[in-house]
């Protein structure tokens, strides 16, 4: 632990992982409490605050909602890179090769876009491959910072490696200068998504219906109540028609009646 740092009491800590939970759903199992520390014991170092309690009770006033924002950001960022699971991009790419001219534009949601890495994999494939209708891709978060970081598409060269050949050379820049070593997603690619943040708990309006929705490797840091509420919360969202995707390690058993498995971790909503 850091030297300067205080250390967490199991009473402070059951407070933040009630707090979280009732803030983004996410259930801190104590395995967390090492990551919990480093990552919000900055936030008491930077506010001059002795004990967790301090932090709780400022969190917990509504005085400093900015604050509470940058607790949330700290405690759901997810790793995430290109490409990730490839097989759920080739299931994309295949869907959308059959699509017709008819109906409005193909729209994917990428439920937990994290940095965007995700969202931009789609509309990769999507600009490769969906000749034949208009297109969209949204990507969602609850984190503020990391929606920030996808909607700027910068990324550093060695995250890069899943981005098949033909798809870096034609959506993305190599940073000259003050970016060497960073990567740009093209801005033409950019333009074609949309970043907001959407808490999955809460009822969900204004994003419209989509064709395919990903929701992948957000789903472990739930307990079965809320991810019951989340799928209850997206489904509406889901085309009659339309494919849920969830992570390798994740499935919707037991957890909806509404979706038809196609193949694991892919679902497809009755028409």
């Amino acid at each position: 632990m850091h030297p300067s740092r205080p250390a967490i009491t199991d009473r402070e800590f059951a407070l933040f992982q009630r707090l979280i939970h009732r803030l983004a759903g996410i259930s801190l199992s104590d395995a967390k409490r090492v990551l919990l520390v480093g990552r919000l014991g900055r936030r008491l170092e930077h506010l001059g605050l002795t004990s967790y309690s301090e932090y709780y009770r400022l969190l917990a006033s509504g005085d400093d909602p900015d604050e509470v924002q940058k607790m949330v950001d700290l405690l759901t960022t997810n790793e995430t890179y290109f490409f990730r699971e490839p097989q759920h991009f080739d299931f994309l790419r295949d869907l959308v090769r059959r699509e017709t001219t008819t109906g409005g534009p193909f729209r994917v949601w990428s439920g937990a876009s994290s940095s965007g890495e995700e969202a931009y994999s789609m509309a990769m494939v999507l600009a490769e491959h969906c000749l034949q209708r208009p297109w969209e891709v949204f990507g969602s978060d609850i984190s503020m910072s990391v929606l920030a970081k996808a909607q700027a598409g910068v990324y550093s060269q060695e995250r890069i490696s899943g981005i098949p050949p033909v798809c870096l050379r034609k959506y993305c820049l190599k940073g000259v200068r003050g970016q060497e070593g960073k990567l740009l997603i093209d801005n033409q690619l950019r333009q074609r998504v949309r970043f907001a943040q959407v808490n999955l708990t809460l009822p969900i309006t204004g994003v419209g219906h989509f064709d395919v929705i990903f929701l992948r490797n957000v789903m472990i840091y739930f307990d079965a109540e809320t991810k019951r509420k989340v799928i209850g919360n997206m489904l509406p969202c889901l085309k009659p028609g339309g494919h849920f995707v969830v992570g390798h390690a994740e499935s919707l058993h037991g957890l909806t009646d509404r979706l038809r498995t196609v193949r694991p971790t892919i679902y497809r909503k009755p028409d």
